[in-house]
């Protein structure tokens, strides 16, 4: 809450605030002013999913030091009137931060295709609320263009040197902990799934294989699996979009009849596949999973 408001939210109206007086060229300066309220709209986003009502309309005035809790469906709303117009302000032929933007180094066409990506998402998590507001959001979002491949990412690289590193690495490494260890929940599903991620995404235990502790219970440090040291390391990126997630929910859209193209079973086979190829994975591996009765769309566990 503290941090997307002070060090997010605040910073990014701060930015709009200076570009109108520090840039001279005025497409460049509405491309920069339409990445900057998009990256409020992501702030914004998780706040109203995770809180519900929260203060909008007047919490960054400084004048209201005690602003009013708004509707978190207007807010919803509100934000997708937003993204809309961040995406029109786009302009693919003009430049924007250059170098300076550390996830895709200036492109706004990269820009433009995270933000519908990020419209698709917004769609799909309003679904069950608005099913038919949330159809026309998901068409037009994907229509618009979306992530094809693991290229278009929203990777968020850290340093390797404090203060910017990876926050896994400050609180698990930085901080001289040992008391955090795999659960057996997820470790369990992926031994009972042969997923080849489990090796990127763990360590071995002490009896070289891999387990969990019990979620809540104690867990002696040195017996089971931790996670992997390239998780753990500095410099791991963080993602705030990727290729993946987009698959998944294009293969629910099409479950639930919105007009995306493709098959549910395409979309989220080439999801899966993603994400094992993310994880440096190969798509002989993603194949055989993807190939288990446990893990084929056809002939897995549930119902949509």
């Amino acid at each position: 809450w503290n941090s997307l408001y002070r060090d997010v939210l605040r910073d990014l109206q701060e930015v709009k605030t200076l570009i109108p007086k520090d840039v001279a060229d005025a497409t460049v300066q509405k491309n920069q002013l339409a990445i900057a309220d998009f990256m409020q709209v992501i702030a914004w986003y998780y706040l109203v999913t995770t809180y519900g009502n929260i203060p909008y309309s007047e919490a960054l005035d400084i004048n209201k030091p005690f602003p009013k809790y708004d509707d978190a469906k207007t807010i919803y709303n509100d934000l997708l009137t937003r993204l809309d117009a961040d995406i029109a302000n786009m302009n693919v032929s003009a430049a924007s931060f250059g170098t300076a933007d550390i996830i895709y180094n200036g492109d706004v066409a990269n820009w433009k295709k995270f933000a519908n990506s990020f419209k698709l998402k917004m769609g799909m998590t309003i679904a069950d609320d608005d099913n038919a507001k949330a159809k026309s959001v998901v068409e037009s979002a994907v229509a618009a263009g979306v992530f094809t491949s693991n290229a278009d990412n929203a990777e968020f690289q850290y340093l390797s040197t404090p203060p910017n590193t990876n926050p896994i690495w400050v609180d698990l490494v930085q901080s001289g902990r040992k008391d955090f260890v795999a659960a057996s929940t997820i470790i369990n599903a992926m031994l009972s799934l042969n997923d080849p991620r489990i090796d990127n995404y763990f360590t071995l235990d002490a009896a070289s294989s891999y387990s969990g502790g019990t979620p809540g219970a104690s867990s002696n440090y040195a017996t089971f699996s931790k996670p992997d040291e390239a998780i753990t390391a500095p410099d791991f990126p963080a993602l705030l979009l990727d290729y993946a997630e987009v698959e998944f929910y294009l293969a629910e859209a099409i479950e639930r009849g919105y007009a995306v193209g493709g098959t549910a079973a395409a979309h989220y086979n080439s999801a899966i596949t993603a994400s094992i190829l993310y994880w440096g994975g190969t798509g002989g591996e993603a194949a055989v999973y993807l190939a288990q009765p446990s893990v084929n769309y056809l002939t897995a566990a549930g119902t949509y």
